[in-house]
Order: structure tokens, then sequence, then C-alpha cells
């Protein structure tokens, strides 16, 4: 069967070849904390794991971690490393590796992680919609419940912060909690039009 002309274009090719590109995993360098720690005191290994997972990593298995490679990263760990041979006496390896394969289930358990995290803070701005619309029900305009629901839509914001400051590969609910922040800001200004309006009204 004779190949149709479009087949042989320069430009058919190139369209090929970016769209295998753009389907292809990105190349990632890892660092990876292989550890071992005394079970006594338990209050080592909750340590190290609280460590680790406050800067994003996961496990691979136990006592096997992994993380995208960024200088700050590195700091990190390399201190976490030193704390568990010096002041656990415990065993750590740091090592920097790349997926020979698995790439693709590497970046998804990293962003499933933050997703679970980002899913974490969408929960919370529901609760933050149902308080604010529970005090405009009740028609209860105070500076107190504004200043209370000030701070916590600022506990959000950090959280998400925090979790973005982790999201090294991207995760997908990250701009869907931007705009349900945004949401959460705009509520309270409406919440604290009619606290200003009810100071002015008294």
């Amino acid at each position: 069967m004779a190949k149709s002309p479009a087949a042989d274009k320069p430009e058919s090719r190139t369209r090929k070849a970016t769209k295998a590109a753009d389907s292809a995993p990105r190349r990632v360098t890892w660092l990876m904390l292989v550890y071992r720690v005394p079970s006594e005191p338990t209050r080592h290994r909750a340590a190290v794991w609280r460590r680790l997972r406050t800067m994003g990593a996961v496990y691979l298995q136990n006592s096997v971690a992994v993380v995208p490679k960024s200088n700050e990263r590195e700091r990190t760990l390399r201190t976490l490393r030193n704390e568990i041979v010096e002041k656990m006496n415990g065993k750590a390896y740091l090592l920097t590796s790349n997926a020979l394969a698995g790439a693709y289930d590497l970046i998804a358990t990293i962003n499933a992680a933050r997703d679970d995290e980002y899913e974490e803070i969408l929960d919370k701005c529901e609760d933050f919609h149902a308080e604010v619309d529970k005090e405009f029900a009740k028609k209860h305009f105070t500076y107190g419940e504004l200043e209370e629901n000030e701070e916590d839509l600022h506990k959000l914001q950090r959280w998400f912060t925090k979790v973005v400051a982790r999201d090294a590969l991207g995760a997908s609910k990250r701009q869907e909690v931007e705009q349900a922040l945004v949401g959460c800001a705009d509520a309270l200004e409406k919440f604290a039009a009619e606290v200003y309006a009810a100071d002015t009204n008294s």
C-alpha cells in the first residue's frame, strides 16, 4: 500500500516527534534516603518520618524515601542523614538517582501525595464557606467573627503555601485550590462588608 503524501512531509514527522516527547515522562533527578534507625526510642523514627513528610518525600518501601532533587532538599536531607547517624545511632545513605523504568509511576506517586494534601485544603475551604454562610444566616455580623474568619483564611493560605513549596512536579489540584482560596477571600470580603454596615448603622 502506498504511503499518503502527508506521511513523508517533514512537518508531519516533527508533529509525531513532538507528541512523543510530550507523552514521555520528564527526566527527574531524585534524592533517595535509605536509613535504619533503632526501634527504641520510637520518637526517633517518628521524627524522621515527620521531617521527610514535611519536605514532600514519599516512601518506596520501609525506610527508603525519595523526593525530587533541589539544592534546598539536598541540604535538608544531608542534615537529616547526619542526625540519624550521629544523634540517633542509626545508619543512613543519601543517593541521587534517575528512574530507568517506572518513571511515570514514581512521578504519579509524588503528585498523588500532593493532591491528597490539596484535597484536604479543598475540604477545609468548604468548611470555611459553611461557617460564613452560618453567620450570614444568623446575621451575626461582629468584628469578633470577622477576626476569627480572617484567621481561618490565613491558616488555609499558609497551609497552601507549604504544600506548594513541596509540589515540585505540578500536581493537578493546585489550580483548583488557588481558585477555592480566591472564593474564600471573596466570601470573607462580603462578610466584612456586612460587619462594616452593621457598625455604621449601630
